[in-house]
């Protein structure tokens, strides 16, 4: 069985989605739908696909077991309950809606209609993220008990690189960016204990035309296990991006440009020579990861296999994992819990960026 597949939304996001679902053996790319005909025209040529420019005729005309949503955040939810009312489930690009009380929407609209959906958090699945997911999963760390994510060199806010849709973000195009370090962080961290455990701090650092509310922005949280969370990301800067995990038996670095994962476990009372002797065998660590990843590069060079894509490429891999989940009527390898927690952190730093409003003394 193939899992028969539309794409809607021609912009920047969806040729990913269009290119990963045409190379993946276990789905069947047959439409693409976008309100702006010629754009959906000229992708379905590329594709030999069926082109639309209204979802009502997509989903009348094509009988579809999965649709993906690559358009602006302010269209998720209508176009979402749309296809959860015809029964297609859904893969919609970060974020999937703007508040906690739109994605409660669509999450209520998915249970009673029994249709499974599902946000694109593709950065789960990077190699050293998974690496990462293992040795905590074996137990590798031991106890977690905190976890600190530095993420720098994010766009500014005044850039339009999905579009001039950002603009209507209060954090522009530096917060449409913002949800892949918040879901990174969760997916190592686990979910906050509860709202009240988060706090935030904002900044709007950068001089704009347009009017925005921040630029950069930290937060803070406690998981439900005790876990002391820290999260810092910042615009306009060289990028950085790399997750702390701190464990009562060793510690991780991962570097998610590098794609590498370094674990930490020496002791700061050692004498000087095996201080020494610990970098040098943190340096091995470290090159030891390079060479795996310029090995994996290799291997895409050399072969042009669905496996090894989607080792390198995390969409394809998400694109995998769902497609797989579908065909069995198994649990979704990204819930809608995952996107409720970025969306809730994406919230609080609206609120800490918003000045209070004062009541003028008498």
């Amino acid at each position: 069985m193939t899992v028969k597949t539309a794409v809607i939304g021609a912009g920047t996001v969806s040729e990913v989605h269009l290119s990963g679902v045409a190379k993946n053996p276990q789905t069947d790319l047959v439409a693409i739908c976008d309100l702006d005909f010629e754009r959906a025209r000229q992708a379905a040529r590329q594709y030999d696909i069926t082109p639309y420019a209204d979802i009502d005729d997509l989903l009348d005309q094509e009988s579809l077991d999965w649709l993906h949503v690559c358009t602006s955040v302010q269209s998720h939810l209508p176009l979402g309950k749309r296809a959860i009312e015809a029964g297609v489930p859904l893969l919609i690009e970060k974020p999937v809606t703007e508040t906690i009380e739109e994605i409660e929407e669509l999450e209520a609209f998915a249970a009673e209609h029994d249709v499974p959906v599902s946000p694109v958090h593709q950065h789960v699945f990077d190699p050293s993220m998974r690496a990462a997911r293992r040795l905590i999963d074996a137990g590798e760390l031991g106890q977690i008990r905190g976890v600190d994510l530095i993420y720098t060199g994010l766009s500014s806010p005044d850039e339009a690189n999905r579009g001039t849709w950002v603009f209507d973000l209060p954090g522009g195009e530096f917060e449409e960016g913002l949800p892949h370090p918040l879901y990174s962080a969760l997916a190592l961290s686990g979910y906050p204990e509860s709202e009240d455990s988060i706090s935030s701090l904002t900044r709007l650092i950068g001089d704009y035309d347009d009017e925005f509310a921040y630029d950069a922005a930290q937060l803070q949280y406690v998981t439900e296990d005790d876990v002391l969370c820290n999260l810092k990301m910042l615009s306009s800067s060289k990028p950085r991006h790399e997750i702390y995990v701190h464990g009562s038996e060793q510690s991780i670095h991962l570097d998610l440009i590098l794609q590498t994962v370094q674990t930490v476990d020496d002791d700061y009372h050692l004498s000087s020579f095996k201080k020494g002797k610990e970098a040098v065998t943190r340096s091995a660590s470290y090159l030891s990861g390079l060479l795996s990843n310029a090995k994996l590069v290799a291997d895409g060079q050399l072969n042009d296999d669905w496996e090894t894509a989607t080792r390198m490429n995390p969409h394809y891999a998400q694109f995998d994992r769902t497609a797989r989940a579908l065909e069995r009527g198994a649990e979704m390898p990204v819930s809608l819990e995952s996107s409720k927690w970025t969306i809730r952190l994406l919230e609080e730093l609206r609120r800490a960026s918003t000045p209070p409003v004062r009541t003028p003394t008498p």
